[in-house]
């Protein structure tokens, strides 16, 4: 609807325009107390390297070779891979807080006083400090690490120590990684990128800037762009976080106000990210559940050797070193064993992450609806 929200959003990057966020015009109405109610259908982020099956063997069997769920990423390079030299530059940081005739370590003590994970934004911020699931932290990518210090001298310091080199001409620091993909072993080789966001402090969007690390300051910045990134890392971490328990539960509690104030501002580009997030958190719900419904049905054949060899076992420990140390260190027989456990666990946890999800949604929608009460206006998705 022109003027209320975007019928076409950024999905990618800045300008395309290909995310369609048009309402079911045919189940459009207005009831009797003059509110028009406009209905939304699920979504589901696209992916030409992937399709959902609707067969629930083949569900169970894309879950078990890893491939059930795939991730908007921004880059190319494994997570995994971009944390183990992210974690290296941190590890330069503390050990200088603890030399006292370092040059830099009045500097490591101060920018260590909120935690070492304060020191990043971003894609590794959420994967240090552990805000979504594995499968999260397995499968997304990304070309760059996002830092948030005022000490600019003891990152470049660090950051140097750690092999990284400056670009002259984009003042960027620049470090070749190398990995073998787990399923096919090829080696591969990637440019990773690493920056101080303090550049961007006023200098993000029309009038936007960025102001700090913390998880709210995160979505703050990806509510406003709204890319599939942005609002697939967003639903990632709603997936776990309810505001009830866990380990970042005040953290979330605290970021709810990121959608509070983007409601409030009533932007045609927010309201439409705010939308598509619903839109994706219930698609993914649904989803969600048919897989914990697929991994009940056949996990048990996990067991059976005639129906998975000690070869197909072996192949399925390429998904995860642990999976792989194990086997090297326990055998086959135990190896099926920990592999059905762990089955078990995502049947069980997996239909608790589709009802956060749904919840997330519901507060979504009723913050939203609130804002445009006013126009007597209402958003809904279609069950």
């Amino acid at each position: 609807m022109n003027g209320i929200w975007d019928e076409k959003a950024d999905a990618i990057k800045k300008g395309d325009n290909l995310r369609d966020v048009s309402s079911l015009i045919n189940k459009t109405l207005k009831d009797d107390e003059g509110f028009t109610h406009f209905i939304f259908s699920k979504a589901n982020f696209k992916n030409p390297w992937y399709a959902i099956p609707e067969d629930d063997f083949k569900l169970f069997e894309n879950f078990i070779e890893g491939g059930s769920r795939a991730y908007p990423s921004d880059g190319s390079i494994p997570c995994d891979i971009v944390a183990r030299e992210a974690r290296k530059v941190l590890k330069k940081i503390e050990l200088c807080s603890q030399d006292p005739n370092h040059h830099y370590c009045e500097d490591a003590r101060e920018v260590l006083k909120n935690g070492k994970f304060s020191l990043l934004r971003g894609t590794l911020k959420l994967y240090l400090g552990k805000y979504t699931t594995r499968d999260w932290r397995r499968k997304r990518f990304t070309d760059d690490i996002d830092f948030w210090m005022f000490q600019t001298d003891l990152l470049d310091s660090s950051l140097k120590g750690c092999s990284f080199v400056k670009d002259k001409e984009t003042g960027e620091w620049q470090k070749t990684v190398e990995w073998n993909k787990f399923e096919t072993k090829e080696n591969r080789r990637e440019t990773l990128f690493a920056a101080n966001n303090l550049n961007q402090l006023l200098d993000f969007g029309a009038g936007s800037y960025l102001t700090g690390s913390r998880l709210k300051e995160i979505f703050d910045k990806k509510i406003k762009r709204g890319h599939d990134v942005d609002l697939s890392d967003i639903i990632n971490v709603a997936m776990v976080n309810n505001g009830v328990d866990g380990i970042h539960k005040d953290e979330w509690l605290d970021a709810w106000s990121s959608f509070e104030q983007a409601a409030n501002t009533r932007n045609t580009r927010t309201t439409s990210n705010l939308i598509s997030i619903c839109r994706y958190s219930l698609s993914i719900a649904d989803h969600l559940e048919k897989v914990s419904e697929a991994i009940r049905k056949y996990k048990d054949h996990i067991l059976d050797k005639s129906k998975y060899s000690d070869e197909r076992i072996k192949f399925l420990c390429n998904i995860s070193t642990h999976w792989q140390k194990f086997y090297n260190a326990n055998g086959v027989d135990e190896t099926r064993k920990i592999i059905h456990d762990f089955y078990e666990e995502q049947a069980e946890e997996k239909p608790l992450h589709a009802q956060n999800l749904r919840k997330f949604a519901k507060s979504i929608l009723k913050l939203l609806n609130s804002k445009y009460e006013y126009l007597k206006i209402t958003f809904e998705i279609e069950l």
